[in-house]
């Protein structure tokens, strides 16, 4: 009896999920495939109701030694406490035994970085045009500070203070800080603005404008760099916060100061700029690979 009052339960939710939640047909059968993993571990005397947290920690543990991924297993985990929500509204059930647990963390992707001659391949170039002149300050501006894209967009003509070489930003929460402006980049940033000054509007004060006058928009940027990019033979798509990788990368390579790249970058907590020194050391266990005798693969 169990067993279809089990089924009846699970159809009612399907339901909900498909005319009152208007969920995908894709998504209501993941969601029921998830639900069936739970119910292939329940004998066929037990209820829904019947099934306890520790019941559910155990069947992850079993799916993520099977080989779920951390992806899978927080889906699963959401389907569970999905399906026992509903359980609760209808009655059904008292308590939510998916409430309290905890999947694996997911492993967060290493971010792409170019090395150095990639970059010099970017920015080693004479642009020909206003616009490119404009767009190479661009790319200078970001690899020299690091800066995010919301910041750089943002950033106003009198940001830039070329005597001490500094620009002032605007960082997530509206934190203001100074990060610091390199030669190259101040070189190319004077010849963009002897370029601005023709292209304006009155009353503008954006750092960077279109051939029209008005500030640069976030897409547009977006797109101009990915532009650049491909026209000068980088085989993978070139977008803002790769230049700012790339940045932080090369500049704890070179020093080793931890807390002086999380002031540049603005980072609130240094645990965010650790991860670049695990791109430091992805970097020497390559170069063990290549170079250590007793790493070398027998051809």
């Amino acid at each position: 009896m169990s067993c279809k009052q089990r089924s009846r339960q699970l159809d009612a939710w399907l339901d909900y999920l498909r005319y009152e939640r208007r969920l995908s047909p894709n998504t209501c059968s993941a969601y029921l495939r998830d639900l069936h993993r739970l119910e292939q571990s329940l004998d066929d005397k037990q209820r829904w109701s019947d099934v306890k947290e520790s019941d559910l920690r155990q069947l992850m543990g079993e799916l993520k030694l099977a080989g779920l991924e951390a992806r899978s297993l927080h889906r699963w985990l959401s389907s569970i406490r999905s399906f026992y929500d509903f359980l609760i509204r209808e009655n059904l059930c008292k308590l939510n035994p998916a409430r309290s647990l905890q999947a694996p963390k997911r492993s967060k992707p290493l971010p792409k970085t170019l090395d150095t001659d990639q970059i010099a391949s970017l920015l080693d170039v004479v642009p020909d045009s206003p616009l490119a002149i404009r767009d190479h300050a661009i790319l200078e501006l970001f690899y020299s500070a690091g800066m995010r894209l919301t910041e750089l967009s943002s950033l106003d003509r009198s940001d830039i203070d070329f005597s001490s070489g500094e620009a002032k930003v605007t960082g997530k929460g509206n934190n203001e800080r100074i990060t610091h402006v390199g030669s190259k980049a101040a070189e190319s940033l004077k010849r963009w603005l002897k370029e601005r000054n023709a292209l304006i509007k009155d009353g503008e004060t954006a750092l960077f404008v279109s051939q029209h006058g008005n500030r640069l928009s976030q897409r547009q940027i977006q797109v101009r760099i990915k532009a650049w990019g491909k026209k000068h033979g980088l085989d993978i798509p070139l977008h803002p916060h790769m230049l700012r990788h790339s940045f932080a990368s090369h500049m704890l390579e070179s020093s080793g100061e931890l807390r002086a790249v999380q002031e540049l970058l603005g980072h609130s907590d240094i645990s965010t700029t650790q991860i670049y020194t695990h791109l430091d050391f992805q970097h020497l266990a390559d170069v063990y690979d290549r170079a250590h005798p007793r790493a070398r693969k027998k051809k």
